[in-house]
């Protein structure tokens, strides 16, 4: 039988799959990347609509402290600097965010960050001795009842279709609380979105590498896995098995655009709308990710949270304690049955991954192919 022509067979052209084929093209593997979209990148996708750059599937912004990973993405594409001070809106009133003095202001009229902190303390203080069991008991303890009612509950509730009482308290533990006048949600270094968008990143990238559109690999799979030596796959993890255990949690979201004739209309990109009773979590204003956009006109978008099903596209791993169970079992079942295959990227390992971490594992990952570290890191 005749050897196949390819080294890799690379499922998906989002982040961690360019990546590393990227990798692997550098070190001299010939690779073949199948995307099932008309586009490349994935969630990435940053196509121009009313002659402004659009984040089609929701923002996205590189934070990072590590500096191998800004550096790798300037070696590709200018990084345009974006500071994300998203705002929220809550029955009409907009507060600052993180979770700062300006926010603490807002709400209590403090001006002092040891008067914050005293209304924090005395509000956690009815909730220290719990044992937090989920998302709602968990914040109460982090930032108290007023933060967790109007900012949190009905946001979170929204954001993934359950009361915050069923909700596993992991989803929590990253709340900031910042005792400064900083807008800065991000409390990193380096921070930007590339020049040109995403697009312009995930082809150079893939530069030099095969790639075909529009192809559902799991719909004739026989046919592209006898095209190579070894397979990355970044999809669902439970589809690649036919959801033979059962099926794995996610959320889906579903955008709506919106063209408007004015300068502007929110003068914010992101303003998170809190209150359960609003379907959408948030409005993004897209012209203000490039500050030099002078457009008279403007494009927004709405995002709607929604339950997910096979004909909607998975966004967020729900990473309770069954699904995690579940996951560990596909796992045990890669290793033992699919020795050639690789999974990697938020589907393929269910959970979600900041993109700087989606970079560093797919750059971890192939570095431990080529060195011939059995499975490398995602399998």
């Amino acid at each position: 039988m005749a050897s196949p022509d390819n080294d890799w067979l690379i499922v998906g052209s989002g982040l961690f799959g360019s990546v590393f084929a990227h990798e692997m093209r550098k070190a001299g593997k010939k690779c073949l990347v199948l995307e099932k979209r008309s586009h490349l990148g994935g969630a990435l996708h940053c196509p121009e609509l009313h002659g402004i750059r659009v984040h089609r599937f929701g923002p996205h912004i590189v934070h990072t402290d590590d500096r191998e990973i800004w550096e790798y993405l300037r070696r590709l594409v200018p990084m345009d600097p974006f500071v994300n001070s998203p705002l929220a809106c809550h029955k009409g009133r907009i507060f600052n965010l993180p979770f700062n003095m300006n926010t603490f202001n807002q709400l209590w009229g403090v001006c002092k960050p040891e008067h914050a902190l005293e209304v924090i303390e005395e509000q956690r203080a009815e909730y220290e001795e719990v044992e937090a069991v989920n998302l709602e008991q968990r914040a109460l303890q982090i930032v108290g009842k007023d933060i967790f009612n109007m900012f949190i509950k009905g946001y979170t509730e929204k954001q993934w279709g359950r009361p915050a009482s069923e909700l596993p308290p992991q989803i929590i533990e990253r709340v900031p609380l910042r005792f400064t006048y900083d807008n800065n949600y991000y409390d990193h270094r380096y921070q930007g979105i590339p020049e040109g968008g995403y697009d312009r990143l995930i082809e150079k990238l893939l530069k030099g590498v095969q790639v075909i559109r529009n192809v559902d690999y799991l719909k004739d799979r026989r046919k592209w896995t006898d095209l190579a030596e070894r397979i990355l796959f970044t999809g669902p993890i439970d589809a690649f098995f036919d959801h033979c255990l059962g099926e794995l949690e996610y959320r889906s979201l579903r955008f709506e655009d919106e063209r408007m004739e004015k300068t502007s209309f929110q003068g914010n990109a992101i303003v998170n709308y809190t209150e359960k009773e609003i379907p959408f979590t948030r409005i993004i204003e897209h012209k203000h990710f490039k500050r030099e956009n002078n457009l008279d006109h403007t494009v927004i978008t709405r995002e709607y949270p929604q339950a997910y099903d096979r004909t909607r596209e998975p966004y967020y791993p729900v990473n309770d304690e069954r699904n995690n169970a579940l996951y560990r079992r596909y796992q045990k079942l890669a290793y033992a049955e699919s020795p050639n295959v690789t999974f990697g990227g938020r589907l393929g390992e269910y959970r979600y991954l900041d993109m700087d971490k989606t970079i560093e594992r797919a750059l971890r990952l192939s570095n431990d192919l080529l060195a011939g570290v059995p499975g490398g890191c995602s399998h």
